[in-house]
């Protein structure tokens, strides 16, 4: 009788961790790990709210719809940019994880969300309503570079100063995290999508050619860098000339486009340089010993790690799995769900 309830309350115990990104959005299931990664675009109708595609089938549409089909991203610097369409992103991800014939009147699972440190009263409680709009039952945020710290494994419970550095696509959020708290944080809304913006600019200022976020998101993650790799590469692009208004095909280099992501790159390490600025001298000497490390999928910009390190002056490591750290860490914040319940009634 006991197994076959404890069977039962397995089936039903769907309680969901989020990592809810600008760029892509990852679900963690208790007792399953990550159980979903798509990217955060939502194909809709034009001049509507039909939802005709979600995630990875969405954005394969990215500049590439007739005129009657948008696809859009919904959060915009980690924060909600459209209600209604994040709203139905969200139902998508968690009908695909909890379908609704385990879900009913009795039945929505308790979600957890990270979300960016700087985020306003306002843009919590929209996701929260969103959430719960999508079919969640109880809703609990946390914080972004929080969920990263404990994703990579850092102490952050220890009497002693853990550095996390979480770049995703809307945000870069840097943490110094001690005794289970934030001690200090700072939230800029630069990350992959301004780098991503930086190299449209660039090319089109240069080159005179157009090119679409996707192509941009490519050169980044083919020749990108933050600081010299010794081995500099060449990469064909293609997009189309602002003058002549035709198809055009063009060679770029690695220096290039690391002279172009200059500024985005420049306002992440000051961040960080700010940050460790405010630090307290204990924690200080603690990081002089333990470094910082980096999480996100932006911070798998080459050369970054370098770069933060010769600007600090501190070792500075890139997590075994920068992309998942933020939804690892939601993960284990579900284990104190319970106690997370009771601190949130008071």
């Amino acid at each position: 009788m006991r197994s076959m309830f404890s069977k039962f309350k397995g089936f039903f115990s769907a309680d969901i961790g989020i990592d809810l990104g600008t760029a892509n959005s990852l679900v963690y299931m208790k007792d399953k790990g990550i159980v979903l990664r798509e990217p955060s675009v939502v194909a809709i109708e034009e001049g509507s709210k039909h939802v005709l595609a979600v995630g990875l089938e969405a954005k394969r549409m990215l500049g590439r719809t007739p005129a009657n089909i948008v696809a859009i991203r919904p959060m915009k610097m980690g924060v909600i940019a459209d209600f209604d369409i994040t709203e139905a992103m969200l139902k998508y991800f968690i009908e695909k994880v909890a379908p609704s014939k385990i879900k009913g009147k009795y039945f929505r699972p308790r979600v957890v969300i990270a979300v960016p440190s700087g985020i306003t009263g306002v843009e919590k409680r929209a996701i929260e309503d969103a959430a719960h709009a999508a079919g969640a039952g109880e809703v609990f945020l946390v914080e972004e570079p929080m969920a990263a710290a404990i994703g990579v494994g850092l102490p952050v419970s220890e009497p002693a100063g853990s550095m996390i550095v979480d770049i995703g696509g809307g945000t870069c959020e840097v943490a110094i995290i001690s005794l289970a708290g934030i001690v200090h944080a700072r939230s800029v809304r630069v990350a992959g999508d301004a780098m991503d913006e930086c190299i449209m600019q660039y090319m089109r200022r240069v080159y005179n050619l157009l090119i679409g976020e996707r192509t941009a998101e490519e050169i980044k993650m083919e020749i990108g860098s933050a600081y010299p790799t010794g081995e500099e590469k060449t990469m064909e692009v293609r997009g189309r000339d602002i003058v002549a208004g035709l198809p055009k095909t063009m060679t770029i280099t690695s220096e290039e486009i690391r002279d172009a992501l200059q500024e985005a790159v420049s306002s992440i390490v000051d961040a960080v340089r700010i940050t460790l600025g405010n630090c307290e001298p204990e924690l200080a000497a603690d990081l002089v010993d333990r470094g910082i490390v980096l999480s996100g999928g932006s911070s798998q910009l080459r050369g970054l790690d370098k770069l933060i390190a010769q600007q600090t002056g501190l070792p500075v490591t890139l997590a075994d799995d920068p992309l998942s750290a933020v939804a690892e860490g939601t993960g284990v914040v579900m284990g104190e769900l319970d106690f997370l319940a009771k601190n949130k009634k008071h």
